[in-house]
């Protein structure tokens, strides 16, 4: 059995029946007005949870080490909070968005309620405009959340995530992904100038003492 911040294997997931609507991008939110001043969004995969290739299981969603602690943090300090997602296993037919709605809900029963999902469906060759490193999908979280990019900090581990982040206006904290060996002092974001972390729980901490 996987405990926090143990790397998961990857398992072979079936392959969903019927057709999928890939139109995008998928956003899943909490019901009501968000009142909000300041939201954090966080990479899916590697960053909130542990990375495992082209997941549509319930029971091998894991949670990132120190993400708990870090999420219940940043939602008493008064930040809404979203999640961010490219999932071309979707393209790829290997996923269905029952599936994706599936890893979100156990997320959300381990984690907390979280006041958006933003998901890219797509593949890199399907030319959509929400695939990050695009900042579309960025956007699309702030305006569901009712909240500028000024307002929005990302926190991820992937360049994508951070370039979208970046281009959209928002600010980004860089971070180490789950599993990965760290860094000899975790290098300093590359695409730009921006913050970095060892892991989610030091990113919360940094953006709670500004």
């Amino acid at each position: 059995m996987a405990y926090l911040g143990e790397p998961v294997p990857t398992v072979p997931q079936p392959w969903p029946s019927g057709p999928c609507d890939r139109s995008g991008p998928w956003l899943t939110t909490a019901p009501g007005p968000s009142d909000r001043s300041r939201a954090v969004l966080f990479g899916r995969d590697g960053t909130l949870l542990q990375d495992v290739s082209c997941n549509g299981d319930p029971a091998m969603v894991h949670p990132t080490a120190g993400i708990r602690a870090a999420l219940a943090a940043l939602r008493a300090a008064g930040f809404a909070l979203g999640v961010l997602s490219n999932q071309p296993a979707v393209a790829r037919g290997m996923l269905g968005r029952g599936q994706v709605d599936a890893i979100q809900a156990r997320a959300e029963l381990l984690l907390g309620p979280v006041d958006v999902w933003a998901v890219c469906p797509h593949g890199s060759h399907d030319g959509c405009a929400c695939r990050m490193p695009d900042p579309s999908l960025v956007t699309a979280a702030c305006r569901a959340l009712g909240l500028p990019p000024a307002r929005v900090t990302v926190i991820g581990c992937a360049d994508s995530v951070i370039a979208a982040a970046l281009a959209a206006g928002a600010h980004a904290i860089r971070v180490r992904e789950a599993g990965r060996p760290p860094h000899p002092a975790c290098p300093p974001c590359t695409l730009t100038a921006c913050p970095s972390a060892e892991d989610p729980a030091e990113a919360a901490a940094l953006l709670l003492r500004r």
